[in-house]
């Protein structure tokens, strides 16, 4: 196995405490040994790094990172070219993530208002203002330009920066929406890729009517987001909401599967609401899985609830690319589960270098799930769109191969050729202080080739994530009436 180079570490060691106090520049030294410890990282422990990559194209992503770290540069420029490398592998998994980074970055990068204040989404690669923080701009206008910079150039900047899986590029879009988070990537990004965007936004924009504005708006900093909340619920909190929209369909809106920082017993009220479904004789239940990137595996429960059989989920098979993780790299890995660092018996030898991983698998060859309780057998519709990307994005394939459900919306994340995830290590780099997310278990195609550095596997597959049976895509005339397109297609579908 790759070790790091031991003059890098020996470099490492002499450096590491000078950047413990704020900087305006990282050496360059400093940033050469962080990437020494990534490429280490990411080549022994990474299992999808070469799912869309040769080897000798990832050895061309690391050579031009290092190149561009051969002259000092600031905390944001690391940020920023870190989020290129990485949005580079390709895997929706791998990224910066703003959730992780520790309190100087998020001081020093992710802090300020120079936030946007109002929602928005893209609409055929125009950005469509959903939700405002003033009456200056109405719900429905279209933004042309941020200080004097047209909003098409700020995308074009962006996408190169956004994760996601394989050619997924809708998700890369979803991305870099506004949507109420309080890390969002485009929030993020803004400010880094044109350090122009603080405080307060000269905005161009032309509203339903019609009408071109020019107007000024005061930026508002992470915690005026209305997302300022943990994505799993503390303490015995839901985060769902369900309601009755009227007497024959019922809805249950899910912006999250992530539970595992949850004591609520999301179990418990699943089974307890599909009891009640099944009392009251409800015929239609709407699932609302917009925004939703996933977590646990709640959809398995759903599944479970809904089936009249056992129901095998897509025939992929986990894989790591260790059993036991370098001693050397212990100490820039974090984990909630010490068990990653050694899989021991769950991970067996495979083809090229790979670990056949058993430790979350149902059976031998894969999950398979099995009705359980009272059926409900009314109709079931799933609003998908391509937040979607893992568990709910294994959900939505689960549910578009075993029709127990309708697919209602846009084209979810992930990949139908696989993803990475399960479980992670936070790499965090010493120097630049910066956290890289480093999933462990990556599933791929039965009866496929595993990646071996030098051919890309997987060409009968579609590189594209799951598309909904009905396909809704809301306009702008939409958004400025406050018609909820994919429910009002439902409707229609009920009748």
């Amino acid at each position: 196995m790759r070790s790091i180079n031991l003059v890098a570490l020996t470099l490492l060691l002499t450096v590491r405490f000078v950047a413990a106090q704020p900087t305006t520049q990282i050496t360059s030294q400093q940033l050469l040994a962080d990437v020494e410890i990534l490429k280490s990282a990411y080549e022994q422990l990474h299992p999808g790094l070469y799912r869309y990559n040769t080897r000798q194209q990832m050895d061309e992503r690391f050579a031009t990172l290092q190149t561009f770290f051969e002259q000092d540069r600031t905390p944001a420029d690391a940020f920023i070219e870190f989020s290129r490398f990485t949005a580079s592998i390709q895997c929706g998994h791998t990224y910066a993530n703003p959730h992780n980074q520790g309190k100087t970055v998020r001081s020093e990068l992710l802090g300020g208002r120079n936030r946007l204040p109002f929602h928005f989404r893209w609409i055929d690669q125009r950005m469509i203002v959903t939700k405002h923080a003033s009456n200056q701009i109405k719900v429905g206008s279209e933004v042309h330009s941020i200080n004097d910079v047209p909003v098409a150039t700020i995308l074009d900047k962006m996408l190169p920066l956004s994760r996601a899986d394989g050619a997924n590029d809708a998700k890369r879009v979803r991305n870099l929406e506004i949507d109420g988070t309080k890390y969002a990537a485009f929030d993020v990004f803004l400010p880094l890729l044109f350090p122009q965007m603080t405080d307060r936004f000269a905005v161009s924009i032309r509203d339903p009517d019609g009408q071109r504005k020019n107007i000024s708006v005061e930026g508002i900093d992470a915690s005026v987001r209305d997302g300022d909340k943990p994505e799993a619920t503390n303490e015995n909190e839901s985060p769902w909401e369900s309601r009755e929209l009227s007497p024959q369909i019922a809805m249950l809106r899910m912006p999250t599967w992530a539970m595992y920082n949850s004591k609520w017993d999301w179990k418990k009220f699943l089974n307890d609401y599909f009891d009640s479904l099944i009392e009251k004789q409800t015929p239609n239940l709407v699932i609302d899985l917009r925004g939703n990137e996933g977590g646990d595996d709640v959809g398995n429960l759903i599944i479970s609830r809904i089936a009249t059989s056992d129901v095998a989920l897509s025939s992929f098979l986990r894989h790591s690319r260790y059993r036991t993780a370098p001693t050397e790299l212990h100490e820039y890995l974090d984990t909630w589960d010490k068990s990653f660092f050694d899989w021991a018996d769950a991970a067996k030898p495979a083809e090229n270098g790979f670990f056949r991983h058993t430790k979350y698998d149902d059976t031998a060859e894969g999950d398979v799930i099995k009705p359980s309780g009272k059926r409900y057998t009314g109709k079931v519709f799933v609003l998908i769109d391509a937040s979607n990307s893992s568990a709910t994005g294994q959900f939505a394939d689960a549910i578009k191969k075993s029709k127990l459900a309708t697919l209602v919306g846009q084209t979810t994340g992930g990949n139908q050729r696989g993803i990475n995830g399960g479980a992670y290590f936070f790499l965090r780099l010493p120097n630049s202080r910066i956290e890289l997310d480093l999933p462990l278990i990556a599933t791929f195609p039965v009866g496929q080739t595993l990646p071996d550095g030098k051919s890309l596997p997987f060409e009968s597959i579609p590189n594209a994530g799951v598309e909904p049976d009905i396909a809704v895509t809301p306009t702008q005339a939409d958004i400025a009436a406050g018609v909820d397109s994919e429910m009002e297609a439902v409707k229609k579908l009920i009748g």
